[in-house]
């Protein structure tokens, strides 16, 4: 299992949200790109960027403060946050982003999205955040009423990296990573699913490596200093 640190963007700021709140605002840095050297530093063999500024708005926001990241890392970096047609896609892949997350326009339009993948083979990602099982959009603040179960199956075949599937309501909490709600996404599809939300301990990451799971995205309990970036790795063994 890979564990990927995560740097989220706010007016061009490391922060982190609790459950997805944008008035539960910790910033963490003004200078995101020194905290991407970090990472990396610390033997992150890829950073997971969120512009949270862009999945409210829609639209990238913090280009420039990815741009910095992209030129000051060698390891790779996704990112999610306001993608939602083929300009942006492709905008952020010349930028330098290895992997791109789609999720709000995955839902609104599964025909787009499959051809956007077909397209980008592997350049893909996608991004399903559920609140209560339900798939949430606009930068988690409207839930639909589509299970987030049925919706990795309709994208099963396609040639996309993975899903990055988050529980919203684990999401900033270190409160552990909802572990059913994982197996059950792992279990459900062949496609690599990478969790998000909630680790908060060594043993939570001990908890979810024993998931048929291909990796783990890790925020708040690395900038609270719960455990180090090295220990996780030196723990999971990756």
């Amino acid at each position: 299992m890979l564990v990927i640190p995560a740097i989220d963007l706010r007016g061009g700021h490391c922060v982190r949200l609790r459950q997805g709140d944008f008035d539960q605002e910790t910033v963490f840095g003004d200078d995101p790109a020194a905290m991407a050297q970090r990472w990396e530093s610390d033997g992150a063999a890829r950073i997971h960027l969120v512009d949270l500024d862009g999945a409210r708005e829609g639209r990238p926001v913090n280009v420039e403060a990815v741009r910095q990241i992209v030129a000051r890392v060698q390891v790779p970096c996704q990112l999610g946050g306001g993608i939602r047609d083929e300009a942006t896609i492709a905008a952020w892949l010349e930028a330098g982003i290895e992997r791109v997350v789609v999720g709000t326009q995955a839902l609104r339009d599964p025909e787009w999205f499959a051809h956007m993948a077909r397209a980008y083979p592997e350049r893909l990602l996608l991004g399903i955040d559920a609140r209560d099982g339900m798939v949430a959009t606009e930068g988690w603040l409207e839930t639909s009423s589509t299970p987030a179960l049925s919706l990795a199956a309709r994208f099963e075949r396609l040639p996309i990296a993975g899903i990055i599937y988050t529980d919203i309501a684990r999401d900033g909490t270190l409160e552990g990573p909802n572990l059913e709600a994982m197996a059950a996404m792992a279990g459900a599809v062949r496609t690599p699913v990478i969790a998000s939300g909630g680790v908060g301990t060594l043993d939570d990451l001990d908890r979810l490596a024993k998931l048929p799971i291909a990796g783990c995205i890790v925020g708040r309990a690395l900038y609270d200093g719960r455990f180090t970036l090295r220990d996780a790795l030196a723990r999971i063994g990756h």
